[in-house]
């Protein structure tokens, strides 16, 4: 077990078998750039943005057998227990982080959309956190044309980012903290941001087994209702 500069632990497992990596404060371009032509304009404008605490998140999504463990009740399983949860709305998913902080003494919560953007391109500028190249997604994620039988995979099943998270892009789509409002980007707040105050949607990313590689990009931004189906994965906080 390793520990930062500041003494933080990197990498840790908590009491359910959870696995989550430690994400540096820091600053990163948010949004999509000048020269993606797949962009759309709630992705822009592209802006500044700084984390400015450390914080945990789960190397891995939220599985199926993680949620029912901590929730104490079974889901219908279109996957294996290994797989990401694809049937859990936004409410679903607080109350999961409610009893993560009941099991283990510690805050754990859904990212804010900055801070899973920031963790997903892991110092990265380009498209996706490999590269501008849609040809190696084969490499990186579950899509449209591998998912073969149209459905989830286990987790951890490509290739990690440059932070050693899984599954950020593909597999399944995660929800975030956040409202949606598709021209936040131009108002929002240099440090932090929490996103908009209400809504009708919160903010979904990462994409799905069933999307094409332009729909998986680390821009690519999307919302659903609150009690719609996702999966998710999660932060803790640093204690103090």
């Amino acid at each position: 077990m390793s520990t930062n500069e500041g003494g933080i632990i990197e990498e840790i497992i908590n009491s359910i078998g959870m696995k989550l990596r430690l994400i540096p404060a820091g600053s990163f371009m948010m949004g999509a750039s000048r020269g993606d032509d797949d962009a759309e304009s709630r992705e822009k404008p592209q802006h500044r943005v700084e984390i400015t605490k450390p914080f945990y998140i789960g190397v891995y999504p939220v599985t199926f057998e993680q949620y029912e463990h901590v929730m104490s009740e079974g889901l219908y399983k279109s996957g294996g227990n290994d797989h990401p949860v694809d049937n859990v709305s936004w409410y679903d998913a607080q109350e999961f982080c409610r009893k993560m902080k009941k099991i283990t003494r510690h805050k754990y919560r859904l990212p804010t959309e900055a801070e899973w953007e920031y963790s997903c391109r892991a110092g990265t500028t380009t498209r996706y956190y490999w590269g501008d190249n849609d040809e190696d997604t084969e490499n990186y994620a579950w899509y449209d044309e591998n998912s073969v039988d149209e459905g989830s995979h286990p987790v951890g099943g490509k290739e990690p980012n440059a932070w050693g998270l899984y599954d950020m892009l593909g597999n399944e789509y995660e929800w975030c903290q956040d409202w949606y409002d598709k021209n936040y980007y131009s108002q929002s707040p240099a440090k932090d941001p929490p996103g908009p105050s209400s809504g009708d949607n919160r903010v979904v990313r990462g994409g799905c087994w069933y999307n094409a590689p332009f729909d998986l990009r680390s821009s690519f931004r999307f919302m659903d209702k609150p009690g719609y189906k996702n999966g998710f994965r999660v932060v803790r906080e640093v204690d103090e």
